[in-house]
């Protein structure tokens, strides 16, 4: 490699049946994967308060039991919590399949009453009552809650073995997609009219190969990223944005050899999280901080990992040097070109270190009505709040593309309320900021599909679309790789240092 290290991407994703996101999914292998078909709290030096997430919300002086069987708002989704144990179903009309949550629960409630499960392989998920009929659900490296409201059982059909054949998985996977994706209108997909041209081609005698093909026909035309279908080795299929190119190894490395020729020879980068995250200064006052990833920063599971090696890196970079005095920077790029998505939290954490006063990152919401696309959960502010330590406020410069995604945009739209607002250069992000909700058929496929809004304070939402750019300048095109050129970089440096761009 050279002195730039490939991205380790990877995108937002909610694990079945708890509706938020214990694990994050490989975003850019996913856009591979889809071109080769045919085409996841520890604290640094510094304490982070309350820099994450909603505010705070009450909790009964007198804490409820949680032993029962939970019903969640949005996500198609029934929690039960016995004894140690807290198991997920996932539901449609039709349907009520095992979720893929079996937690255990780590210790005893607190005062409040919540308690903490460990998911294997999964970050905590924790759940809080609020009465005795309403809890609140949250999974550790996820912003945000899931309001759960307390049921008399679960229905019939969860104890019941669910039929294999080929139509019951057709009607489940449609009925799954009917009920929970909110962008059939903004795709222009009529999904009844899906369900009347495909279940006729499905009878008891089609086999694997031909009803993979029928539901991956179903969701190509959506083109979202959030999107995939896995049947076994070798047959996975995972939408793409038209035009996005998947970056290959001999891509990544062309692009380092760009991004280093528009640092300069005698820059030197440091690198933590296995080359995630970099940071150099530039002549000038000038300093450049790249990040491919919000997730997987370490060989070790867990969030709390990755908070630790984030805040060993942001501790290094948002010295009192930099920060303040007469040798503080004057300007920061940040580049997101290859940042594939992971935790919201990493994200606004961040974002915290960027700020001097509190602000709304975003709204977010989830699809709430299994008849009507339009009606959604209750919005949940996300904040992003300063870091109680060494801070950067000045001109700040993101660098964006088409393959800066989820939570890579996420952290981008957290920042469109900042003072002085950043300037963007480059070209729109990829347009996929839901978590995913991540399925199994009755025949044991796993799919996924997004079902949330993240809205700016005016209620506007970039799924699909994407962010654009204030200052719109080619991403690593062939010809500019070829020439070791990066002009998005370029640009952003002359902007930081005269306050105008380069033409």
């Amino acid at each position: 490699m050279t002195e730039q290290s490939a991205p380790r991407p990877v995108t937002r994703s909610v694990q079945t049946s708890t509706g938020p996101r214990p694990t994050r999914r490989t975003a850019l292998l996913l856009v591979v994967t889809a071109l080769a078909t045919a085409c996841t709290p520890a604290t640094g030096a510094q304490a982070l308060r309350a820099s994450e997430g909603v505010a705070a919300q009450p909790v009964p002086t007198r804490a409820a039991s949680l032993e029962g069987v939970w019903r969640m708002d949005g996500y198609g989704t029934l929690v039960t919590i016995g004894g140690r144990r807290l198991r997920t179903y996932e539901t449609t009309a039709v349907s009520c399949l095992p979720g893929s949550v079996d937690a255990a629960r780590t210790g005893r409630p607190d005062a409040a009453g919540r308690v903490a499960f460990d998911v294997p392989d999964a970050p905590r998920v924790t759940v809080v009552p609020q009465s005795a009929g309403v809890a609140r659900l949250s999974v550790q490296d996820n912003a945000g809650y899931r309001t759960l409201h307390r049921i008399s059982g679960l229905p019939a059909r969860c104890h019941q073995r669910p039929a294999k054949d080929p139509r019951t998985v057709f009607d489940v996977f449609w009925r799954t997609y009917a009920e929970n994706y909110p962008f059939f209108a903004a795709k222009g997909v009529d999904w009844a009219a899906v369900r009347d041209r495909y279940r006729p081609r499905v009878t008891a005698r089609t086999t694997e190969a031909e009803l993979f093909a029928v539901l991956r026909a179903m969701i190509e035309p959506l083109h979202d990223g959030h999107t995939r279908l896995t049947a076994g080795a070798g047959r996975t299929f995972a939408g793409l944005r038209p035009g996005t190119v998947a970056p290959t190894p001999a891509f990544l490395k062309r692009v380092d050899a760009a991004i280093a020729a528009g640092l300069g020879r005698d820059v030197a980068l440091r690198r933590w999280a296995g080359g995630a995250l970099s940071y150099a200064d530039l002549p000038g006052r000038l300093g450049y901080l790249r990040i491919t990833s919000f997730h997987g920063y370490t060989g070790r599971a867990g969030h709390e990992n990755d908070v630790a090696e984030l805040d060993r890196a942001l501790d290094a970079v948002f010295t009192e040097a930099r920060t303040s005095g007469p040798r503080a920077l004057r300007g920061l790029v940040v580049d997101l070109r290859l940042n594939g998505g992971g935790s919201d939290l990493l994200g606004l954490r961040v974002a915290s270190r960027l700020t001097g006063r509190p602000y709304p990152a975003y709204r977010k919401h989830a699809r709430n009505d299994p008849e009507d696309p339009r009606k959604f959960t209750p919005d949940q502010t996300v904040r992003v709040r300063p870091y109680d330590g060494p801070r950067y406020t000045g001109p700040l410069a993101l660098l964006t593309g088409p393959l800066t995604i989820s939570a890579g945009e996420t952290f981008t739209q957290a920042l469109l309320g900042r003072t002085p607002a950043p300037a963007r250069i480059g070209e729109a992000t990829q347009g996929l900021f839901s978590d995913t909700l991540d399925r199994t058929l009755p025949n044991g496929w796993k799919f996924a599909l997004p079902n949330e809004e993240f809205l700016t304070p005016d209620g506007r939402t970039f799924d699909g679309t994407g962010i654009p750019p204030t200052l719109r300048t080619p991403a690593f095109t062939p010809e500019d790789l070829t020439s070791r050129r990066d002009p998005a970089l370029t640009r952003a440096r002359t902007l930081l240092a005269t306050g105008h761009p380069a033409p």
